[in-house]
């Protein structure tokens, strides 16, 4: 057993979606979790620029000595996660390849949707790993200005979502996909309206539930997985209930109200990290 913390980190809030789908599948690991909301949105910036950040929070998560981080941001994960695991030796994990490996086992017809951030869908990570892994697949991808700004607003369902929704959408729509992967971890946030415009026979894929499992696997490749009770490397008497810690660089209340409405009652222990 190890009873290190698993590291997330995301933009914003969008992450808190993958931090659930790793509660319920395993909920008995310590979570750090680290959300840039001073400095989002990562899909408009550049490249350099969002590598940096992605450096820059990995080593902060790190010196909480977790034991494996996933890149809970498409953006950040099309842009550094290559980077990242050439320097690091903690084992990293993104949100791209779950998300089109849950696609590739849903879709009925190949045609498949991807929708994201610009800055994801112009740097072709999606692409090149449907090419790579499932090049059977017939691949649509699609940004979507604005949606992550809505759902950091905690607006996700209002009359002005749907308009952008219907517009943003349309090429997936006229593409004829049966499955549409969410790609940033925002979206699933927006999932009924995007389910409304897409309409009922299209399937809606959230990396998170695909991520948790490989995080899963990964751990219980090398014997990782945290029990509860006393024993094992980082575990002391007494430790058993699992401890989850959310760092922020905006405000710490903002956070905590959101993600409480988002996620559940898990976020309470909200600090605020300022940058040097």
């Amino acid at each position: 057993m190890d009873g290190r913390p698993i590291g997330v980190f995301d933009s914003g809030l969008g992450g808190l979606t993958v931090v659930r789908a790793l509660i319920d599948l395993l909920p008995d690991e310590h979570l750090v979790y680290f959300g840039d909301t001073g400095r989002f949105p990562y899909g408009p910036k550049p490249r350099e620029e969002v590598l940096k950040y992605a450096f820059e929070i990995t080593e902060l998560l790190t010196g909480h000595d977790v034991k494996l981080v996933v890149v809970g941001c498409n953006s950040a994960a099309a842009a550094a996660l290559t980077d990242l695991r050439a320097r690091y030796e903690v084992p990293l994990t993104g949100v791209i390849e779950p998300g089109l490996r849950a696609a590739a086992k849903a879709t009925r017809t190949g045609r498949i949707g991807v929708i994201g951030t610009v800055g994801t869908i112009a740097s072709g990570a999606y692409q090149r790993a449907a090419e790579a892994l499932w090049p059977h697949i017939e691949l649509t991808c699609a940004g979507c200005p604005g949606f992550v700004e809505f759902v950091e607003a905690g607006d996700v369902d209002s009359d002005q979502v749907h308009v952008l929704a219907e517009r943003l959408l349309a090429p997936v729509r006229a593409a004829d996909v049966d499955t549409l992967v969410l790609g940033c971890t925002h979206y699933p946030l927006l999932a009924r309206t995007i389910g409304d415009v897409m309409g009922r026979d299209v399937v809606l894929v959230s990396s998170g539930e695909e991520t948790a499992f490989e995080v899963a696997a990964v751990l219980d490749a090398v014997g990782a997985r945290r029990r509860p009770g006393p024993g094992g490397p980082g575990i002391s008497p007494g430790d058993a209930a699992a401890r989850r810690l959310f760092l922020t660089s905006g405000d710490p209340d903002t956070f905590r109200r959101l993600g409480s409405r988002f996620i559940g009652p898990e976020v309470e222990t909200v600090e605020r990290w300022r940058w040097s």
